[in-house]
């Protein structure tokens, strides 16, 4: 079996191929053939040593992807041989708040999903259903990190309601499949970006109104002017704006806190504008299993198709990494372990 490895905090240097036998599945435990893994922003993050939870010394990497099951274990109750899954990034949260105690995670704590077979406990999987069986695998590894970050941080908290103006940051993975998301759920969405040539993406995807930053430095503002001077009930935040944020959300709204990919917040936040707002500030990991269950459902039900960048086959991993970190892909970055599979 072949997969790649990693040692946290040396950069590409560190991603390194090698080959192994076969892994076997132990009680409780299925072997999953892997079809596809996607990247994300985490990766930066262990690349370069700054991710905020466990690492394992020469693991294999990568949270997302999807499979198919090829064995099982001794008392496995789940998916079958042959259906195909994807994989819940924390195997042990099942549901309700995330808590320590079920900290351990795929691609991280745990090995991921860069190999062409892992083994895993049933309970991480979640099959896809015969009514997404035209998602190809490309579209469905892209649910268990991207898309499951962007459905808890519409639903896990306050939850938006039909009407709702959810404000949306950047077009990363993550923020484009909340535009997604959102306007299936019936909210309005106002989606910021720093370049116009991806406006009309945002717009294809549901978006209401497209701010550009660098051209509207004061987004806030123009934030509120969209709302009738209310402001967004709920804010993805992904950047590491938070101030900014707190200006444009509405009183009592929330800010789902996903990450920081443009740099970190000041090292304060003035207390009195938090208090001001009356508005939640609710960090964001990931999601549960059970709340993959329902993404799962909601991308059925909804006919959502995840926004792909590049597809890199398994022995070009390096260049899909270097992809990503480039910067400039628009949408998912695929590395694919079937090129020629029909569903890819």
């Amino acid at each position: 079996m072949r997969s790649y490895r990693l040692d946290a905090g040396t950069g590409l240097d560190g991603l390194r191929l090698d080959v192994s036998e076969l892994p076997v599945p132990g009680p409780g435990e299925v072997l999953v053939e892997v079809r596809a893994a996607s990247l994300s922003y985490r990766e930066a993050m262990i690349l370069e040593g700054r991710y905020v939870l466990p690492v394992r010394a020469g693991g294999i990497p990568l949270a997302e992807g999807v499979g198919v099951v090829s064995a099982t274990g001794p008392d496995v109750a789940g998916p079958p041989v042959g259906a195909r899954v994807v994989v819940a990034a924390f195997p042990r949260w099942q549901d309700g708040p995330f808590s320590l105690d079920v900290i351990d995670q795929i691609g991280g704590s745990l090995d991921g999903m860069l190999a062409e077979h892992v083994v895993l406990p049933s309970t991480a999987l979640v099959e896809i259903p015969d009514d997404l069986a035209d998602l190809t695998d490309a579209e469905a590894a892209t649910l268990p990190v991207a898309g499951l970050t962007a459905w808890n941080a519409l639903t896990g908290g306050r939850g938006i309601r039909r009407g709702d103006t959810v404000l949306t940051l950047g077009t990363g993975g993550v923020s484009l499949f909340a535009v997604q998301l959102a306007t299936a759920m019936g909210a309005r969405v106002i989606a910021t970006t720093g370049n116009d040539a991806r406006a009309g993406l945002l717009r294809e995807l549901g978006a209401d109104v497209v701010l550009n930053y660098r051209d509207t430095p004061d987004w806030p503002v123009a934030v509120r002017a969209a709302t009738g001077g209310r402001g967004a009930d709920l804010v993805v935040e992904v950047a590491g704006t938070l101030e900014s944020s707190l200006t444009a959300v509405a009183l009592g709204g929330e800010i789902a806190v996903v990450g920081f990919v443009g740099g970190r917040p000041g090292p304060t936040l003035d207390p009195v504008t938090i208090f001001t707002t009356g508005a939640t500030l609710r960090p964001v990991a990931v999601g549960s299993r059970a709340q993959l269950v329902a993404l799962v459902h909601a991308v059925g039900t909804h006919r959502i198709r995840p926004v792909l960048d590049q597809v890199f086959p398994f022995d070009d991993a390096p260049e899909a990494f270097r992809r990503y970190l480039g910067g400039t892909a628009l949408g998912k970055v695929i590395i694919t372990f079937a090129p020629n599979h029909e569903r890819t």
